[in-house]
């Protein structure tokens, strides 16, 4: 059984101190090795300094996890996960708030907060998220405590992505992955997870070709060093930058490797989200598999709807209305998109604008082209008040095929121009320049 010496052992090396160090000038470092070995049994005035320096709590040292206020709340904490689970953002958050927090250990602390951080972003709130993650992210690093600032990192980078704020995903993710490296923990679930998440925030930034190499890289070390669990995130997120290269062949291959090593074992929480991307990619290999993908959201709908953010059931409404349209059933394409749109509320803009461009399609093909116009002309304010990144541009190309597909060559000119300058490309001609006849060949 542990006991208290286990304990302030346990914590003392946790904390990075050697026995001298804890002792400090109120003990000597014969006393706090008597006390590890079990021959001395401290009282509760010293344990209250030991624990002081060892940024712990008295029960902790005494009891463990068995003491009640850090049996309390981590039951408490088990049932906020529940609700997350069974996608009660706001009842996980209100359990959470309602802890005392100041009198567990500061691990039981992160983990408490790191909950509340994650109801928040399923609750489209992350500025609260954000707001939370990134302290606990400095303490856990300060700590050195490598797994859990990884799966913090992983968390604030996942939330900075959405947020749009591409320099600072990439920032946060890097400095961990490095402090991964330094730590010799290369290769471990946290590490492969988070380097291969960092992958979307270079994509999303432009960084498309340094973005492949690193996938090329961590395929190679995930194939090499990664559990199951491992390997299939780095197989998910290299997926992701090969459907940006528009390689939707090695896409489609490595979101196949990547079902089939997050089906081994336990039930993972990605598989749901793994499994919609892999309905996208269905919905745009040359011919589309509509019904292969209408399979593919069926399998993700039960636990998509019960851990995904409002993002993911939009995206998952959205995929399946253009599965309908492809397979002639404008009603059902119609119902997903509203429904879409209707989960969204005054969600982020890009999914908004995505929705509207659904919707529009199948406005179209009903035959309602002033209503599809509408749509489309709702989706381009949407995007106009966006800044722009390879997203953006990707969702103005989309909005351009469909200007063009309806007539409307005007407008989609205006759109391809501006999916150009949201990835980065300027009019290089000089203003005012005088118009010539060009001829080719």
């Amino acid at each position: 059984m542990t006991t208290i010496g286990d304990r302030v052992r346990e914590s003392r090396l946790a904390a990075g101190l050697s026995q001298t160090a804890l002792a400090g000038e109120a003990f000597s470092p014969s006393y706090i090795s008597l006390i590890e070995a079990g021959h001395r049994d401290p009282t509760d005035s010293a344990l209250t300094v030991l624990a002081e320096r060892l940024g712990t709590t008295l029960e902790y040292l005494k009891h463990g996890e068995d003491g009640p206020n850090e049996a309390r709340t981590r039951l408490e904490l088990d049932y906020a996960r529940l609700d997350l689970a069974n996608g009660d953002a706001a009842a996980a958050a209100r359990r959470i708030a309602e802890l005392d927090l100041s009198v567990v250990t500061p691990t039981l602390r992160v983990d408490a907060l790191a909950a509340l951080a994650r109801a928040h972003e399923l609750s489209g709130e992350l500025e609260d998220a954000i707001g939370l993650l990134e302290p606990l992210l400095a303490e856990t690093q300060g700590r050195a405590d490598h797994l859990r600032s990884a799966s913090i990192a992983m968390a604030l980078v996942g939330c900075y992505l959405e947020a749009g704020d591409l320099h600072r995903a990439v920032e946060v993710g890097e400095h961990q992955v490095e402090a991964l490296d330094r730590a010799d923990l290369v290769g471990t679930d946290e590490h492969l997870r988070l380097a291969s998440t960092v992958l979307w925030a270079y994509v999303e930034r432009g960084d498309l070709l340094y973005a492949t190499h690193r996938a090329a890289e961590l395929v190679r070390l995930a194939e090499s060093l990664g559990t199951p669990r491992g390997r299939g995130s780095v197989y998910w997120n290299a997926a992701f930058v090969a459907e940006q290269r528009r390689d939707y062949d090695l896409a489609q291959r490595y979101t196949e490797r990547a079902l089939a090593l997050l089906s081994e074992g336990e039930p993972d929480r990605d598989l749901p989200r793994l499994r919609l991307n892999y309905a996208w990619l269905l919905l745009r290999s040359e011919p589309a598999e509509p019904q292969a993908a209408l399979d593919q959201i069926r399998l993700a709908e039960p636990g998509l709807r019960a851990i995904a953010s409002i993002l993911d059931t939009a995206r998952l409404l959205v995929e399946r209305s253009r599965a309908h349209l492809l397979l002639d059933d404008a009603e059902a394409a119609e119902r997903d998109a509203r429904d879409a749109l209707t989960v969204l509320g005054t969600g982020p803009r890009s999914a908004a604008a995505m929705a509207r461009i659904a919707l529009g399609d199948v406005l179209a093909a009903r035959g309602d082209l002033t209503g599809a116009a509408a749509e489309f002309g709702a989706a381009a304010d949407l995007l106009g008040m966006m800044s722009a990144s390879r997203q953006s541009a990707a969702v103005w190309r989309d909005l351009g095929d469909r200007y063009l597909r309806h007539g409307d060559a005007e407008a989609a000119a205006r759109a391809f121009d501006r999916a150009l300058r949201e990835a980065g490309f300027r009019a290089s001609a000089p203003a005012g320049a005088p118009h010539e006849t060009w001829s080719i060949g």
